[in-house]
């Protein structure tokens, strides 16, 4: 539904039929259906830091980020937070789980531009990230990480022809 229309046009009444449950079942977990989208974000969240853990990886690189995003229990709801109808809160609070310190970028600690290349990172890599599942992902899991890793490294420069 998500990916359909905003959260403000759904309703507890849509939910409730599209899951199968009546009104009141789900009054009995959720109070509205912001708490519902916040258990969403939560458990997928949560979901990526489990699977950082799990494969030894951590959020050094937003590739391996991307990498624990493209597991299939995960797309349905992804396509909805990061859709057209999707939730800018969501986007802003995965930033926050990728923090400076985590990253492996070679920035001053304390420029005043630090900022900006952070964001310009972190931004570009959910962006594109967004952009392949629009695209139903037409380029493998592979192709896509080395296309954003050479993206960071070299630009776009090399992909044009000259």
């Amino acid at each position: 539904m998500w990916s359909q229309k905003p959260i403000e046009k759904i309703s507890v009444q849509e939910i409730a039929i599209k899951s199968g449950c009546n009104r009141s079942t789900f009054y009995q977990y959720f109070t509205d259906i912001y708490e519902l989208l916040d258990s969403v974000e939560n458990d997928l969240l949560n979901d990526i830091k489990k699977e950082l853990a799990n494969n030894e990886l951590s959020m050094h690189t937003v590739q391996d980020t991307l990498c624990c995003l493209d597991k299939r229990e995960h797309l349905l709801v992804l396509n909805a937070l990061l859709g057209d109808y999707g939730s800018a809160r969501f986007v802003k609070r995965l930033k926050k789980e990728i923090t400076l310190d985590q990253l492996e970028l070679n920035v001053p600690q304390n420029h005043s531009l630090t900022p900006y290349f952070i964001e310009f990172y972190l931004a570009t890599a959910l962006s594109l990230f967004r952009l392949w599942l629009q695209r139903q992902k037409d380029l493998s899991s592979e192709e896509f990480l080395k296309l954003v890793e050479n993206l960071y490294s070299r630009g776009i420069t090399p992909y044009f022809k000259e």
